[in-house]
């Protein structure tokens, strides 16, 4: 298998067993009340950060006989807008996570420096809510805040959607179902180690079983509590796993990075490599040594830096390219 980056392997070799187990259907029921009772949700007040960000949770019509949505809204304080828009879907496998915990550090890395608007989704997690609940619960808030861009201060012509891992799957389904149903045209999609492939096939997945934090065991249990019965249908559409989609033009400028010592390595790259086939724009960055979400595990490693680095110019460069940035104020 690939070696891992030596500061990152120093961080996956601290890790509790307890950390590092499976997910399996007999645990994830413990994995999700252990998640939502370990993990930081930050209050509005709390983002609001003593008045540097705006910070509104907001509850808009969800899909068609589904509950309403909850967006948490957030953009740096005394910024005339309208503002470029992230709109972003947090990671947890589609198992776990929630819209606040992600926003401490979009806001400082990305909303503050590059003056954008935030929009995290509360969308419905498996396997309470199977696909395509957490999906429509996406496009349901897309939609609304496209619609409502003046009400919100942001430029609907200038909407990025991203996602981490889990969210970055979303990220990926949602620019294929807004191309297709008409929706909203999102300026760009910002795909962080996505999860696309339900299928457990690629090289990668197989050499890396059984090593770093997520392999193949937690990789079935999740699709299968997302998917249910249509886990592994031949018939499965590609706005349930990405990988999936035959057709990839079309599509919002892409930004999509992995490590190399993970087991979504082979997926992430097939995709970046098919959007180039259908004559789209792709970046992709496969980080040597990096195993999955490795910057959230080791933010002070060098490779975490540059990942997040490379991560700010893309975004910077797409907004400068798309007309001119609105910069903070002071």
């Amino acid at each position: 298998m690939p070696p891992f980056d030596p500061e990152l392997g120093v961080v996956l070799e601290a890790l509790s067993k307890e950390s590092r187990e499976p997910v399996t259907p007999e645990n994830l029921a413990a994995r999700q009340e252990r998640d939502a009772a370990s993990r930081p949700r930050p209050t509005a007040e709390d983002l609001r950060a003593d008045g540097r960000f705006e910070v509104t949770e907001l509850h808009v019509p969800g899909p068609p006989g589904g509950p309403d949505v909850t967006l948490v809204s957030a953009r740096p304080s005394g910024l005339a807008g309208p503002l470029p828009l992230l709109y972003y879907m947090h990671g947890g496998a589609m198992i776990m996570g929630n819209a606040w915990s992600v926003l401490p550090r979009i806001l400082r890395e990305w909303a503050l420096p590059l003056g954008m608007a935030v929009i995290s989704v509360e969308y419905r997690l498996a396997p309470r809510t199977r696909y395509p609940g957490p999906l429509e619960d996406c496009y349901a808030g897309l939609v609304w805040a496209a619609e409502h861009a003046a009400e919100l201060d942001i430029d609907a012509d200038r909407i990025v959607i991203g996602g981490k891992s889990a969210g970055g799957g979303l990220a990926a389904a949602l620019a294929l179902l807004t191309r297709d149903r008409g929706g909203p045209e999102p300026l760009g999609q910002l795909l962080l180690c996505p999860m696309l492939d339900d299928r457990d096939s690629t090289f990668s997945a197989h050499q890396m079983s059984g090593v770093g934090v997520w392999d193949r065991i937690s990789h079935t249990t999740v699709w299968k509590a997302l998917l249910g019965d249509r886990y592994g249908a031949a018939d499965l559409p590609p706005y349930a796993a990405p990988s999936r989609a035959t057709d990839l033009s079309g599509l919002p400028a892409a930004y999509i990075d992995v490590g190399s010592a993970e087991m979504f390595r082979d997926e992430d790259v097939a995709y970046a490599n098919a959007i180039w086939q259908a004559g789209g724009q792709a970046e992709l960055h496969v980080w040597p040594g990096g195993y999955h979400g490795f910057d959230g595990m080791a933010p002070q490693a060098a490779l975490s830096h540059d990942a997040r680095n490379a991560r700010t110019r893309w975004l910077r460069r797409l907004l400068a390219q798309s007309g001119t940035r609105n910069r903070p104020a002071g």
